[in-house]
């Protein structure tokens, strides 16, 4: 099981990546971390292999594995769920995503699979372009 989340405030893949490398953003030890007020009932499935994609400009556009849930207590002491990610994220086909908030549950069968390794690397392409190409079903 995996879990989809909008990347609200991000342009692109890079600036979720700059977002997560901020001392903000990382638990004790570094790692990259989204605080969430609701604790996900299908743990032991989404630590299990999961992953979170990320939805940037209403395009799903990559992916992190989800190594493990952490508690996190506020400064206003309401108890909230840390997802604490793989520093990897790994780019995906792009799928149009209507606007949701939250998170929401992902099944493996509805996941966008990976980019194959030689076009992970490849520039991305402009944001509008990404998603009139997903809009036709051509990524």
């Amino acid at each position: 099981m995996n879990l989809i989340k909008l990347s609200v405030g991000t342009e692109n893949i890079e600036d979720l990546a700059a977002w997560q490398a901020t001392k903000r953003a990382q638990t004790p030890e570094g790692l990259p971390r989204h605080v969430t007020r609701m604790w996900p009932k299908r743990e032991a499935e989404i630590v299990n292999g999961g992953s979170i994609y990320w939805v940037i400009k209403g395009v799903i556009q990559c992916r992190q594995t989800v190594l493990r849930l952490d508690e996190y207590m506020g400064q206003d002491g309401i108890r909230r769920c840390a997802i604490v990610l793989d520093p990897t994220i790994i780019r995906t086909q792009t799928s149009l995503k209507r606007p949701f908030q939250g998170w929401r549950y992902l099944p493996v069968c509805d996941a966008p699979p990976d980019l194959p390794k030689g076009r992970a690397a490849e520039e991305p392409l402009p944001v509008e372009l990404n998603r009139a190409l997903a809009e036709i079903g051509v990524l």
